[in-house]
C-alpha cells in the first residue's frame, strides 16, 4: 500500500488557505468548553465583584461610617467629628448635673449672703440709732444697695459659673461628676466663649418671665424631635451634651 494513495484518509494534506483537519475554521466554536453566541456580551464570573463601585453608589466590604451629625437610628449615639461615635446624655443625667450644680451655686451664693446679710444688719442697726431723718435716709438706702448687691453676686456667680467653665471646659462640677460634657455638634470642640455665652444667656433671660421662661428652656430638650435632646438653648449655640 503507498502511503501517498488519495484514498488514504491519514495520508491526505491540507489545501492551501484551508486549516489542517481536527481543527475548527477561524471564527467558528471549536470543541470543548462552549461559547457564548456572538452578539451576546459574557456574564460576570463568580467570586467577588471586580471593578471599583460606580460613583453615586456604595462600595462592597464594610459599611461606610454616617456623615458628621447624624443620628444612628434613634439609638441614641451619634457621630460628631474628631470624637466618632458618641452617646447622647439622656435627660436623667442632665437633671442630675443640674442639681448638683444647684447644689455648689447654693453654697457659693450662701457665703457672700452670709456677708451681704451681716452689712445690712450693721446698716438697720445704723439706723435705729439715728437721730436724724438724713442719718435714717442713708442706713435705709445702704440696707437697699446691700439687697441689689446679693442679686449682682448670684447673676455673676452663675455667669462665671456656667459661662466659663462650659466655654473653656465643656462641663460643669455637676456634668464632671455625671460624665457629661458640651461639645459642638459640628467640630465635637469645646463650645467656647460665644458659644459658652449664648448657652447661658437664654435661660437667664427666661429667668425674667417670672422663671417660667427658664423652667421651658430647661424642659425644652423633650421637644425636640431629632432624638438629639438638643434644648433652645442648645440649638442656638451650635451645642450637643453628651456622655463621655
Amino acid at each position: 500500500m503507498s502511503f501517498g494513495d488519495s484514498n488514504n484518509p491519514y495520508g491526505k494534506q491540507g489545501q492551501p488557505g484551508q486549516p489542517p483537519q481536527g481543527q475548527p475554521p477561524q471564527g467558528q466554536p471549536g470543541y470543548g468548553y462552549p461559547q457564548a453566541p456572538q452578539g451576546v456580551p459574557p456574564q460576570q464570573g463568580y467570586g467577588y465583584p471586580q471593578g471599583a463601585p460606580q460613583q453615586g453608589q456604595p462600595g462592597y466590604g464594610y459599611p461606610q461610617a454616617p456623615p458628621p451629625g447624624t443620628l444612628q437610628a434613634n439609638s441614641g449615639y451619634i457621630t460628631i467629628p474628631v470624637l466618632g461615635t458618641v452617646q447622647v446624655a439622656t435627660m436623667g443625667r442632665r437633671f442630675g448635673a443640674r442639681c448638683l450644680d444647684g447644689l455648689v451655686i447654693g453654697v457659693i451664693y450662701g457665703i457672700f449672703s452670709a456677708i451681704g446679710l451681716a452689712g445690712a444688719m450693721g446698716a438697720a442697726k445704723s439706723a435705729e440709732d439715728c437721730t436724724t431723718q438724713s442719718c435714717v435716709d442713708e442706713a435705709s438706702a445702704g440696707i437697699i444697695a446691700t439687697m441689689f448687691g446679693m442679686i449682682l453676686v448670684f447673676g455673676l456667680i452663675t455667669l462665671l459659673y456656667e459661662w466659663l467653665m462650659i466655654a473653656f471646659v465643656g462641663a460643669t462640677l455637676g456634668k464632671m461628676v455625671l460624665g457629661l460634657k458640651v461639645v459642638k455638634e459640628n467640630t465635637g470642640q469645646v463650645p467656647g466663649i460665644g458659644g459658652g455665652f449664648i448657652r447661658w444667656i437664654l435661660p437667664m433671660v427666661g429667668a425674667l418671665l417670672c422663671g417660667i421662661g427658664q423652667i421651658l428652656v430647661y424642659l425644652s430638650p423633650f421637644f425636640d424631635n431629632s432624638g438629639k435632646l438638643q434644648g433652645w438653648h442648645d440649638r442656638a449655640a451650635g451645642t450637643l451634651v453628651i456622655k463621655k
